[in-house]
């Protein structure tokens, strides 16, 4: 069940993430809407990183979190905000997503 949290937890923060890049397009009100949901995202992705590390290594929580974030991240970009993608990028996004499971596997 843990393991559900942290990555829900990772989504949000791929959200919180995504709400900082979104805000900085913007301006007045609807800036104002996209911080309100950083705040919110972050504060769930804290709340449920915090509900996981009960029972999980905190080493291997954190990686898991930021490599979800960061993997989400780097999706978002390229499909949201038309990041580049390059041969590189893709490359070292897949190591990331192997060593994130990798993790998974040889946690108790």
């Amino acid at each position: 069940m843990n393991w559900i949290l942290l990555v829900i937890a990772g989504l949000f923060e791929v959200g919180f993430a995504s709400c900082l890049g979104k805000a900085k397009y913007t301006q007045g009100i609807e800036a104002t809407y996209w911080y309100i949901g950083f705040f919110v995202c972050l504060t769930i992705s804290m709340v449920l990183l915090v509900k996981a590390t009960e029972t999980l290594p905190i080493g291997t929580a954190y990686a898991v979190w930021t490599g979800i974030g960061a993997v989400g991240t780097v999706l978002v970009g390229i499909f949201i905000f038309k990041e580049p993608v390059d041969f590189w990028r893709v490359f070292f996004l897949s190591t990331l997503i192997l060593s994130i499971v990798g993790l998974k596997f040889v946690s108790h």
